[in-house]
């Protein structure tokens, strides 16, 4: 476990935990070997075989748990673009000791006389602007708060297979279309997500990546709430 983490570990973690899903599994369905996933868990991207693997790894292993797989790779990228801070020093010998104290003497020598040259420009600066309105303080930039890089959405794919009527309603607003076969829409929420058809056997639905194929018997129209609370990664069932 590293002594910095940023979060993209522990959220894989966290999504294959609440899925009830384990390692086996998800090395199984993905074809990714546990030990790669551990690393990816843990964060351990040392572990893995350079960093184009690790991005193809962590879009794969994201899709599957149903993450947004570009918001957990530019976590990572962000991560992974920052230079390492430099090895500590070597011990010194005496020589390199010697050398190393006569190079901070130089050092300091140099500081003083580039302080001491400062102060006089600084000086006569003052003296020459003497008698100006002062300039007014620069207004510095206001920095953005940046957004959390693991914020998720719902992401429901509804493919027609025939005509069907689709209902949708996000985060509180509701909106209805007609849908001909062969057509495909794409809904996404940030908090909550409720689809309605009229023919549960007429349409192919995908939600934040999970198949559900045909949810509901043909003929019979069909609905389903999605949220991140209590119905995330349930299994749809046909309404009255």
């Amino acid at each position: 476990m590293h002594d910095s983490m940023i979060g993209v570990g522990s959220a894989l973690r966290k999504a294959r935990e609440r899925r009830g899903i384990t390692l086996d599994a998800a090395s199984r369905d993905t074809k990714l070997h546990i030990d790669q996933l551990r690393a990816l868990e843990s964060e351990d991207f040392e572990a893995l075989l350079g960093d184009v693997y690790v991005r193809g790894s962590l879009r794969t292993y994201s899709q599957y748990l149903g993450l947004s797989p570009d918001k957990v790779i530019g976590a990572y990228g962000r991560h992974a673009d920052t230079p390492s801070p430099p090895p500590p020093p070597a011990k010194l010998g005496r020589v390199e000791r010697a050398m190393a104290a006569t190079r901070i003497r130089d050092n300091q020598r140099l500081m003083v006389f580039l302080a001491g040259t400062v102060l006089v420009i600084a000086v006569v600066f003052g003296l020459l602007s003497r008698g100006h309105s002062a300039p007014a303080p620069a207004t510095l930039p206001t920095v953005a708060a940046q957004p959390d890089p693991l914020d998720r959405e719902i992401d429901a794919v509804v493919e027609a297979v025939a005509d069907v009527g689709v209902t949708v309603t996000i985060d509180g607003v509701e909106s209805t279309y007609p849908m001909a076969a062969g057509e495909t829409r794409t809904f996404s929420a940030q908090n909550d997500l409720e689809l309605s058809v009229t023919d549960g056997g007429a349409v192919r639905l995908t939600v934040n990546g999970v198949d559900y194929g045909i949810p509901g018997p043909p003929g019979l129209p069909w609905s389903h709430p999605f949220s991140f609370g209590a119905s995330e990664g349930a299994t749809p069932s046909a309404g009255a």
